[in-house]
């Protein structure tokens, strides 16, 4: 049996998994990092934090494993988390201690001054960066340029996350097509960097590391990388790409038209397809795919498990304090208790906005909230509001896609909330569309590197071996209650959208 390493380094902590050639995920350890919120808007992580995590979860990974099985690990990709600018030297070194992370909106004024010279609208129809344009790469590149001109003058490259642990294995400085989508001066259109783009930004077109397939070679592990983590030194680094690429690509995004939805702390709705999904008035945000030519599209709701994470917190306490004395899980005591309230929770609405508005809001300063509220109602009632607000709300995202691919038959659901059959019934009902679960739940991202590593050693030919990877536990069919969500319950949500986004 030959393996691969798969490592989805997110936001939390870096997530290491030994994966067999036939794709199953055989082993998985997790190391945490912190992030560091030193001045407002500033969101930061040390470089280094992700290394050693990486050689940790290594160890880790390979500790019980026989010599014959560790020698029988051929490659490596990392799922990197997006709009990372990690600045390296021109002698190689790593030139900040902590650099801004993809949620960091520092570059306001950045942004400010490069629209004064691009037309917006247009910019995002050639590059498709639907988050707000602070988070991308470019402007944090620029912000270095204005407020540390000395750092800026001794680099050479700017790389993303994963690229830099590619860099600490290898040497070699390089990203990938889905990485470099989200640098801000990436045209989808030409699957290159833009030359309008970063003559705009007056920075210099070198400081961007050059282009190479997800699934392409970067080089193989230096003896250095080899004796810190334990891995032979014939192993080899596979480019590997950004998490939301690898995550569609994880979630068998193989093919036109393959669509999910992640439920999550926050969620979302990605399309794969071989054009981008561009609408000015939504912004979807668009990332290169890790196959050549196609795109990952998405749009999401800030706020999905975290919001039914603070029901459960104010709301149920008696369940979480039942579950602590070892009784039944608190999320399936809500499930089970939302299944008492009939659809549309006797007239109670639920607004899961509670961590602002994304691009499919009318405001980013939404506020969620309960409307409908009388004396009979009960907790039954709140609960499923809150679970059923939390899918009407992604159907809003996922219209915005039916109105450019209109026959989306079927739906994979990934993420922790999936395991709910209360909540996948909801889904089923308000997309009116068929919900699917696998196997797989919260290891997309993981598969979707795994996939890059066997495809970039051979040991894969293309990606259709994910459609066997994933086994179906359960289909959810939309029944008769459709209609009247259609018809009632959504129309309810859409005037309470709009009340909240007014106050």
């Amino acid at each position: 049996m030959k393996y691969v390493i798969s490592y989805d380094l997110g936001t939390g902590g870096v997530k290491a998994s030994l994966v067999s050639e036939r794709g199953e995920i055989v082993a998985t350890t997790f190391n945490p990092y912190s992030t560091h919120f030193t001045e407002d808007n500033w969101q930061e992580q040390r470089p280094e934090d992700w290394w050693n995590a990486i050689v940790e979860s290594t160890h880790t990974l390979i500790a019980d494993r026989s010599a014959e099985e560790v020698n029988n690990i051929l490659s490596l990709a990392i799922s990197g988390h997006s709009l990372g600018v990690v600045p390296i030297g021109k002698d190689g070194s790593l030139l900040r201690d902590k650099t801004p992370i993809w949620s960091d909106q520092r570059a306001e004024q950045e942004a400010a001054d490069f629209f004064e010279r691009v037309d917006y609208e247009a910019w995002y129809m050639q590059t498709g960066c639907g988050f707000p344009a602070p988070c991308y790469s470019v402007f944090k590149i620029m912000w270095y340029k204005n407020h540390e001109p000395q750092m800026f003058q001794n680099i050479d490259k700017v790389i993303g996350t994963k690229d830099y642990c590619n860099y600490m294995f290898t040497g070699v400085l390089a990203t990938d097509p889905s990485y470099a989508s989200g640098s801000g001066v990436f045209n989808l259109q030409e699957w290159g960097y833009s030359d309008e783009f970063i003559a705009a930004s007056f920075l210099p077109r070198e400081i961007f590391p050059d282009i190479i397939p997800s699934d392409g070679l970067v080089g193989k592990i230096t003896p250095q990388a080899a004796k810190l983590t334990g891995l032979p030194e014939h192993v080899e680094v596979i480019c590997g790409g950004v998490d939301n690429s690898c995550m569609a690509l994880g979630a068998k995004g193989n093919a036109d038209g393959r669509v999910y939805t992640s439920l999550g702390s926050s969620a979302w709705i990605a399309l794969v397809a071989q054009k981008p999904i561009l609408d000015f008035r939504y912004k979807p945000y668009v990332f290169a795919h890790l196959i050549p030519k196609m795109y990952a599209s998405a749009t999401c709701i800030f706020s999905a498990g975290s919001s039914f994470q603070w029901v459960r917190n104010q709301l149920c306490r008696d369940l979480m304090e039942a579950e602590k004395q070892g009784g039944e899980n608190a999320y399936v005591a809500m499930g089970n208790e939302a299944s008492e309230s009939p659809v549309g929770a006797n007239g109670v609405v639920f607004n899961p906005s509670l961590a602002g508005g994304s691009s499919i809001e009318p405001t980013p300063n939404i506020s969620g909230g309960f409307a409908g509220l009388r004396l009979q109602h009960s907790r039954a009632d709140l609960v499923r509001a809150s679970m059923e607000g939390i899918a009407l709300n992604l159907k809003k995202a996922l219209d915005i896609f039916k109105f450019y691919y209109p026959n989306i038959e079927k739906m994979l659901i990934v993420g922790g909330g999936a395991k709910s059959p209360v909540w996948m019934q909801m889904f089923a009902d308000i997309y009116n569309t068929d919900i699917e679960n696998t196997n797989i739940d919260q290891a997309a991202a993981t598969l979707g590197a795994a996939a890059l590593a066997l495809k970039g050693v051979g040991v894969w030919a293309d990606y259709t071996p994910l459609d066997e990877v994933h086994q179906t536990k359960m289909v959810y069919s939309p029944t008769q209650v459709s209609k009247v969500y259609e018809e009632q319950v959504y129309p309810r949500f859409e005037k309470l959208t709009e009340l909240l986004a007014q106050l």
